[in-house]
C-alpha cells in the first residue's frame, strides 16, 4: 500500500520523563514537507549517548523519541529532495552536513553551521514535529530519533549506503564504531610504532582500540574497571589491559611508569571528570595528545592543572571522529563490506523494540557492548 503523503501509525519506544523506561506506543508519523525524508527503521544501536538523555546528564526535551544509531530505508520524500529516493537503503545522521556553511567547507570542520545537537534538533527546521501522540507532539532526539517504525529526517542528516549492507550491523557507523575509529586515526591522528591509551571499554572504546591497532600503534593499553571486558579488548587488539581499581596509586601515574614518560596518545571515552584528568596526565608531559571522545555531562565544568598543558600536551575534543558525515558514512559502509574491519565483536545482543528497556539495563549493567533493535 502507498503511504507516501499519508500519515503512518507505528510503534515507537516513547520515553515521557526523566529516569523512567520506555513506553510502546503507536503514534502518528506525519508525512515529510520539503526538503524532509521520512523513512522505515530496519535497526538501531542503543548507543550511551542515548542513556545521558535518560538519565538526565545530557539536556533533552521530553517527551521523546531517542535513538542516533540507525539504518533504514526511504518511504518517502518531501518536495526538493535530490540526495536520496523512495527505497534507498540509509543511515540516519546525528550530525547533520549541509555541505554549504563555513564549518562543513572547512577540511577539518565536520559540526554542520545550519543543524544543531542540542535542544534545536528537538524539532524540525519549521520549529514543529513529525511525531505525535493521541495528537499531542512527541520531541525528536539528535537529529534522527531512530527508537521507532518509521522516523523523518531532514536530507542534510541523511545518506545512501549499500543496499546489501547488514542493518543490523553497519548502524553501529551512525555513532558508535565511526566516533571510537575516527578518533584515534582523525583527531589523535595515531602515529605507526607509538603508545595508546584507552579509558572505557564500552563499544566507542573498542572501536578506538581498533583505531589505534589500525594505525599502527605498537602498544595500546585498555583501561576499564570491567575486567570482563579485556578479552574482547586484547581480541581487538589492545596489548595491555589494566584496571585502575588493582593499584593504589592514580592511573596516570601507573601509565607514566609503565611507559617510561607517558603514552603517546590517550583516548578517553567514558566523559568523566576524574577519567578525563587522568587521560591528560597519563600522556606524555611534552609531546603527549590526548583526546576527549566521551561525551561530557551538560554544563558541566572541571578544574586542571595548567602546567599539564604548558609543557607541551595537547587536549583535543573528537565528535563522530572528526568525520564529514555525508562523506565519510557511505566510504565506512564500503569498507566493512570489502573486510577491511569487522563488526561483529562489537554486537554482544540483538533485540526487537519490544525488548529496549531490557536493552538500556545490559549496558547500564556493563553486560554489554552493543544491542542491537532489530525491526
Amino acid at each position: 500500500m502507498d503511504t507516501s503523503g499519508k500519515v503512518i501509525k507505528c510503534k515507537a519506544a516513547v520515553i515521557w520523563e526523566l529516569k523512567k523506561p520506555f513506553s510502546i506506543v503507536e503514534i502518528e508519523v506525519a508525512p515529510p514537507k520539503a526538503h524532509e525524508v521520512r523513512i522505515k527503521i530496519l535497526a538501531s544501536g542503543i548507543c550511551r549517548s542515548d542513556d545521558h538523555a535518560v538519565s538526565g546528564s545530557q539536556y533533552t526535551k521530553f517527551p521523546a523519541i531517542l535513538g542516533h544509531e540507525g539504518v533504514g530505508v526511504v518511504e518517502s520524500i518531501g518536495e526538493g529532495v535530490t540526495c536520496v529516493k523512495p527505497g534507498d537503503k540509509v543511515i540516519p545522521l546525528f550530525l547533520p552536513m549541509c555541505g554549504e556553511c563555513k564549518n562543513c567547507k572547512h577540511p577539518r570542520g565536520n559540526m554542520c553551521d545550519k543543524h544543531g545537537l542540542g535542544v534545536e534538533a528537538a524539532l524540525m527546521a519549521d520549529g514543529t514535529s513529525r511525531f505525535t501522540y493521541k495528537g499531542e507532539p512527541i520531541h525528536a532526539f539528535g537529529n534522527t530519533s531512530t527508537f521507532t517504525e518509521y522516523t523523518v529526517l531532514r536530507e542534510d542528516a541523511v545518506v545512501k549506503i549499500d543496499a546489501a549492507a547488514p542493518p543490523e550491523k553497519v548502524c553501529l557507523i551512525g555513532c558508535g564504531f565511526s566516533t571510537g575509529y575516527g578518533a584515534a586515526i582523525n583527531t589523535a591522528k595515531v602515529e605507526p610504532g607509538s603508545t595508546c591509551a584507552v579509558f572505557g571499554l564500552g563499544g566507542v572504546g573498542l572501536s578506538a582500540v581498533m583505531g589505534c591497532k589500525a594505525a599502527g600503534a605498537s602498544r595500546i593499553i585498555a583501561i576499564d574497571i570491567n575486567k570482563d571486558k579485556f578479552a574482547k579488548a586484547k581480541e581487538l587488539g589492545a596489548t595491555e589491559c589494566i584496571n585502575p581499581n588493582d593499584y593504589k596509586k592514580p592511573i596516570e601515574d601507573v601509565l607514566v611508569e609503565m611507559t617510561n614518560g607517558g603514552v603517546d596518545y590517550s583516548l578517553e571515552v567514558i566523559g568523566r571528570h576524574e577519567t578525563l584528568n587522568s587521560a591528560l596526565a597519563a600522556c606524555h608531559k611534552n609531546y603527549g595528545i590526548s583526546v576527549m571522545v566521551g561525551v561530557p555531562p551538560s554544563l558541566s565544568q572541571m578544574t586542571i592543572m595548567p602546567t599539564l598543558l604548558f609543557t607541551g600536551r595537547t587536549w583535543k575534543g573528537s565528535l563522530f571522529g572528526g568525520w564529514k558525515s555525508k562523506v565519510a558514512v557511505p566510504k565506512l559502509v564500503s569498507d566493512f563490506m570489502q573486510k577491511k574491519f569487522t563488526l561483529d565483536p562489537l554486537i554482544t545482543h540483538t533485540l526487537p523494540l519490544d525488548k529496549i528497556n531490557e536493552g538500556f539495563e545490559l549496558l547500564r549493567e556493563g553486560k554489554s557492548i552493543r544491542s542491537v533493535l532489530v525491526f
